[in-house]
């Protein structure tokens, strides 16, 4: 009895311990707007939903097992501590106990259902926006179409004309390259080996079906604020979603070796208000490079950060 006792405080602790080092984690994320940051130790902050349950999904295993972890320690302490040769000179000889062998049995499997319930749905929610969006409807809702084409070392952006991403703003084809800004040509706002010359433009709010292929061997577009990564296989055409729930600058790179020059593959979304986007199409068909200047100016006053000018 007095053991049962000394076990359920301890596991009230454990789980009390292992919330307490999470809530500080998530009033952090709640105060900055994007990564990435120096020293960083976790996620960055969510920019969508399916990010928001990736986190949390994160800190609730974690959880979970920091209990576990907790529990089978003191466990162990406690019986080295109990049956010790001083204490029992006499070793037991109890070959097993039908209570215990039923409760080791079914808590894991307990356990267990406690984290593949919610990793299921969480799974089917990142493919499937009904499970996620309550406003999502897929009768009505209108998705901006764009193909991701991951070269060696570099990606490029192609933005559809169905009548979808037409009334999403993107009237004729928007076709670009998005190269990694040199070390020699980076300006003061920018990051060294994540800014680039041409960043992809979204709007916040929006539904975007994401198409990713490789145009020589396997890439992966990452970006972690969004809680995407989808393989880039030439021949083979990929495909996801997400819908950015803010604007601002976000950072994600080529997540599978390609090459010697893996490593400076940086992927930049830029979303922006749905209006500032309509413009910043309608001008990029024809001129890029003064989209993208127009666009800094509308957002940021003309910071070079948002989306950068070659």
């Amino acid at each position: 009895m007095r053991e049962s006792r000394f076990m359920a405080k301890w596991t009230t602790g454990s789980i009390l311990f292992a919330a307490g080092s999470v809530l500080p984690r998530l009033a952090h994320a709640a105060d900055v707007k994007t990564g990435p940051y120096a020293w960083e130790t976790h996620f960055q902050p969510a920019a969508t939903k399916v990010m928001a349950d990736i986190t949390w999904f994160g800190w609730y295993t974690l959880s979970i097992m920091t209990a576990v972890v907790l529990f089978v320690t003191l466990l162990i302490a406690y019986v080295v501590w109990r049956f010790r040769e001083r204490a029992n000179p006499v070793p037991s000889r109890v070959s097993h106990n039908t209570l215990i062998e039923v409760l080791w049995t079914i808590i894991p499997v307990l356990i267990l259902l406690a984290i593949a319930i919610p990793s299921f749905r969480l799974l089917y929610a990142e493919y499937d926006p009904t499970k996620l969006y309550a406003d999502y409807n897929p009768q009505t809702t209108k998705f901006l179409t764009v193909k991701a084409t991951g070269s060696q070392w570099y990606w490029s952006y192609s933005y559809a004309t169905d009548q979808d991403s037409k009334d999403n703003g993107v009237v004729d084809a928007v076709n670009f390259d998005s190269l990694l800004v040199p070390d020699s040509e980076l300006k003061t706002d920018q990051l060294r080996n994540l800014s680039v010359d041409n960043a992809m433009v979204v709007p916040v709010g929006t539904f975007v079906r994401l198409q990713v292929t490789g145009a020589d061997v396997i890439h992966s577009f990452a970006m972690p604020p969004f809680g995407v990564k989808v393989d880039a296989v030439p021949g083979r055409l990929n495909e996801t979603y997400f819908r950015a729930e803010r604007e601002g600058v976000f950072y994600g790179q080529c997540s599978e070796l390609c090459g010697k020059d893996h490593a400076f593959m940086p992927i930049v979304v830029q979303v922006v208000s749905q209006d500032q986007f309509r413009h910043w199409a309608g001008q990029a068909a024809t001129d890029l490079p003064g989209a993208n200047k127009t666009l800094a100016e509308a957002v940021h006053g003309g910071s070079n950060e948002k989306v950068a000018v070659r």
